[in-house]
């Protein structure tokens, strides 16, 4: 493949050393750049356990990244005009990455099959020399009883499951031990309900509703087509190998003084809980809690949180918005024009992209890879900076049959795509700065690359840092955005459910209660200790409703929108009051607006009757007051 050094030379910096078989007999020339001490990026994949095991044996292991300039840029028609793409791919691999936190799960080998007939008692019966089996028939079961023994076999409904690989709980109905007299088939004896169940492993063969939501993606849960024998003895396979300690990573990271689930016994924000495939999310008091052991890591929590109190670590916000900075300033230093993202996953993007490469054309020069643990991470920041550092269009590419429910994916999308053709990002009416491509066809792909509209990119493109948490990535990016922008506009308005927007609220009908305050996760809403009021700060509003369902008064409405002018202001005083003063001590005690409800409230209806009341000077008096008692 062509190598353009010019290119390279001005899109990266450093020093540039080109080799024909760096992997075999130039591996000396590797091995003394690694042990210079500076950071080596290798721009190679395929040989990288080689390059590994070379750099560990002088201690060099931590300083070494990898890109994959071949199938990513060299090996395509379009490739004599890859070099900017080349040196953004080798800029981006040199971002410093972080290691993600594991959680571990411990498994003793104790396996329930579950079933109807003997298909499960045959594979009981090739898995009791792996693990300790127990066999559970369903009612309908007529199975021959075994000659011997060799593991329990009862009979029983499993009418609910919980945990995974290493702590299954399950609730059984019509539990019942056989009869050791059983002749030609198993009979069992009278049976009862609300049995439980522990165990490591479960293998349902019942061919029934499975016992989990996204039970494909539960550790430890195997649900193999009873009517396929291949199937059948894949999972027998690999259930006999489920027994140790086994570690994965722990997806995301979670921050619960920031989560704006509740307060106060009152549901605020609900977006994680409404799309967690596998339940693993739960509310737990005033935030919610992630379980890491039953998380499969599809991000959609972390796309769509809103004060990033979930983050995902595979890689974190920050590390992702860092090596888009780097891919895209160095594929313009390097003179590339009109970047197009390519977001896209391991298992699915990756062997097509491959594949394309290999046998078709190639990616288009123009066309940049970002590589993401699952595409349903992908969050607003990044499409957001990706444009601000002056990206013309992204394309996320999700398989036709996702892994991942895609709701959230859809939503982060369709949310990027409005904000960025209010801005002018935008290309033709009818073509979104941002799609999904799904596709298995890697020849389709390119077909989808080919027809796709450029947007218009940012006249002066953005080049911040991006450091911090993820809701500031998110606020910083989207004012780079706004400044960057070809049409700057302040006022766009959103969807209902957008996690920006304002509140209107009936200033007349505000008591400056405070309530609101008390409730409000993100401090949007403020008072002074000074004096009654109420402050209100858009662009730390992330609409999780909580203000308006705590206002007593129901004065509180939720409003879509972003409105750039506001969040660069302080934040605005929406109601304030001189305190009352009490008519006896002359000490502040609350609000006008306040007494004048409770007045309204107990005129006409309380036994003191109180029915006006008037302030003269800083004191607040109430006269013509009937029905005192004595």
């Amino acid at each position: 493949m062509p190598l353009d050094d010019a290119a390279l030379a001005r899109g990266c910096g450093g020093k540039l050393d080109r080799a024909d078989q760096l992997c075999r007999r130039e591996l000396d020339r590797f091995k003394a750049a690694a042990a210079s001490g500076a950071p080596v990026t290798v721009g190679c994949t395929q040989e990288a356990p080689a390059f590994i095991e070379a750099a560990g044996e002088i201690g060099a292991a931590d300083r070494i990244a990898f890109a994959n300039i071949r199938e990513n840029a060299g090996w395509s028609n379009d490739a004599v005009r890859a070099g900017p793409k080349t040196a953004a791919l080798l800029a981006a691999a040199a971002v410093e990455t972080r290691p993600v936190p594991l959680v571990s799960f411990e498994s003793k080998g104790v396996a329930l099959v579950y079933g109807r007939d003997e298909t499960a008692i045959a594979a009981a019966h090739r898995l009791a020399e792996h693990l300790d089996v127990t066999v559970l028939l369903t009612r309908s079961a007529e199975s021959a009883p075994p000659a011997v023994g060799e593991f329990p076999i009862v009979q029983g409904t499993i009418v609910g499951a919980t945990g995974h690989l290493g702590a299954f709980n399950l609730r059984v109905d019509d539990y019942a031990l056989p009869s050791p007299a059983s002749r030609d088939n198993l009979v069992f004896g009278s049976a009862r309900n609300g049995a439980t169940s522990t165990c490591d492993i479960v293998i349902d063969l019942s061919g029934g509703t499975p016992l989990f939501t996204a039970h494909d993606l539960r550790s430890g849960y195997l649900r193999p087509d009873p009517r396929d024998p291949l199937a059948v003895e894949r999972t027998i396979f690999e259930a006999s190998h489920l027994v140790g300690t086994f570690d994965k990573p722990r997806y995301v990271e979670f921050t619960e003084h920031l989560c704006a689930h509740s307060r106060s016994r009152i549901t605020g924000c609900t977006r994680c809980l409404d799309l967690c495939p596998t339940g693993a999310i739960a509310p737990a008091g005033d935030h919610v809690e992630i379980d890491p052991h039953v998380c499969a890591g599809c991000g959609s929590c972390a796309a769509v949180c809103p004060t990033g109190a979930a983050g995902y670590a595979m890689p974190s916000a920050e590390v992702l918005l860092q090596r888009l900075r780097a891919l895209l300033l160095a594929y313009r230093d390097a003179g590339g024009r009109d970047p197009v993202l390519l977001f896209h996953d391991v298992e699915h993007g990756e062997p097509l992209i491959h594949a394309l490469a290999r046998f078709g054309d190639g990616l288009p020069a123009n066309v940049l890879p970002v590589r993401l643990s699952e595409v349903t991470q992908l969050g607003l920041e990044a499409l957001f900076a990706a444009f601000a550092y002056g990206a013309v269009g992204a394309h996320v590419l999700a398989r036709a049959r996702p892994r991942h429910d895609t709701a959230a994916l859809q939503r982060t999308v369709s949310l990027a795509g409005t904000v960025l053709r209010a801005l002018g990002y935008g290309g033709p009416a009818a073509a979104p700065p941002v799609s999904i491509t799904q596709t298995p066809d890697p020849d389709a792909l390119r077909a989808a690359l080919d027809t796709a509209s450029l947007g218009t990119p940012a006249p002066t493109p953005a080049s911040f840092i991006p450091l911090g948490a993820k809701r500031n990535l998110l606020d910083f990016s989207l004012r780079e955005l706004h400044r960057a922008a070809p049409n700057s506009i302040d006022l766009v308005p959103l969807e209902a459910g957008a996690p920006f927007g304002s509140l209107d609220i009936d200033v007349e009908g505000c008591t400056l209660c405070l309530a609101c305050v008390s409730a409000c996760p993100t401090q949007a809403l403020g008072d002074d200790p000074e004096r009654p009021t109420l402050r209100f700060a858009e662009r730390l509003c992330v609409q999780c409703g909580l203000c308006a369902a705590t206002c007593p008064e129901k004065v509180i409405r939720l409003k879509s929108q972003i409105d750039f002018a506001a969040w660069n202001a302080p934040a605005r005083i929406v109601k304030q009051e001189e305190p009352l003063d009490c008519i006896a001590c002359g000490k502040a005690f609350g609000t006008r607006a306040t007494i004048e409800r409770v007045v309204t409230k107990l005129r006409d209806r309380h036994w003191m009757d109180v029915y006006r009341h008037r302030r003269a000077g800083s004191a607040a008096r109430l006269d013509d007051v009937r029905g005192l008692p004595g």
